[in-house]
């Protein structure tokens, strides 16, 4: 992308117009639906930009809740990433997502930095220009609330940036608004944002390695966040979806057994 096009990113108009579609709409809405606490504000106080968030993510709610979570100062210039194919292919869609999220496209199945991408190298450009970044690194929204594997993409661009990773653990929002809906439940039921401290990766770290121990941190945050707020832990959404998996094969296989029996 062009210097020229890449400038929305740090423009005060489109700053403007993004502070009050985020924080004086999208924000209290948000906080008035869901009973929303925020911890780890301490661990952030001299983070600077750039740097990249990087989360668990199994909820449409996920990138407006680090949004709203994070100080103003950190969030006023966040750029999310978002899948080309789904959100930059619609006029309405691409605008939208850009005024609420200062979204950037990324081209799935193929990283980052993936050969072939005519976005190549876009994430890399915008934190050399001092734009921070929230990459969700599973690809995709989980559809059973268990946390996906990382790609490398966003480590990579970590190490050769040589800027920080933010962590964040989402615990409740696949509860609060699961896939499939388009509203959270009702009740305003609870979700917790948790910040971590800031990551850099370690002299010799791979992509891989960094990647797998942001995971893993990640993952930790969010059990320990869950088991004292009383919701489920990784491994309870990993136990769910292989039951439920088993189930819906032994539905398949009965149903197919039926086809295949002889009327009487």
């Amino acid at each position: 992308m062009p210097v020229s096009e890449r400038g929305r990113y740090k423009s005060r108009t489109h700053r403007a117009a993004r502070f009050v579609a985020q924080q004086l709409m999208l924000k209290p809405t948000l906080w008035g639906l869901l009973d929303i606490k925020v911890h780890g504000k301490q661990l952030i106080r001299h983070l600077e930009p750039p740097y990249i968030v990087v989360s668990n993510h199994s909820s449409h709610l996920d990138c407006p809740l680090i949004i709203g979570a994070l100080p103003r100062r950190l969030s006023r210039k966040l750029a999310t990433g978002a899948a080309a194919d789904y959100f930059f292919g619609n006029a309405v869609k691409s605008t939208t997502t850009g005024l609420f999220f200062n979204t950037f496209p990324v081209e799935r199945g193929k990283g980052l930095r993936g050969k072939g991408s005519k976005h190549r190298g876009l994430a890399g450009h915008l934190l050399n220009d001092g734009i921070p970044l929230l990459i969700f690194p599973e690809g995709t929204r989980s559809r059973t609330g268990a946390m996906g594997s990382f790609g490398p993409g966003t480590a990579a661009l970590c190490i050769s940036r040589n800027v920080p990773c933010l962590p964040v653990a989402i615990v409740g929002a696949s509860l609060a608004m699961p896939t499939g809906r388009s509203l959270p439940k009702k009740g305003r039921p609870k979700v917790h944002v948790v910040f971590g401290e800031p990551m850099w990766p370690k002299p010799g770290e791979t992509a891989h390695e960094f990647s797998d121990r942001i995971a893993a941190v990640i993952r930790t945050m969010h059990d320990e966040r869950a088991e004292k707020a009383k919701l489920p832990l990784m491994s309870d959404y990993e136990r769910a979806a292989l039951e439920a998996k088993a189930a819906q094969k032994t539905e398949d296989e009965s149903a197919a057994t039926n086809e295949k029996e002889p009327e009487q």
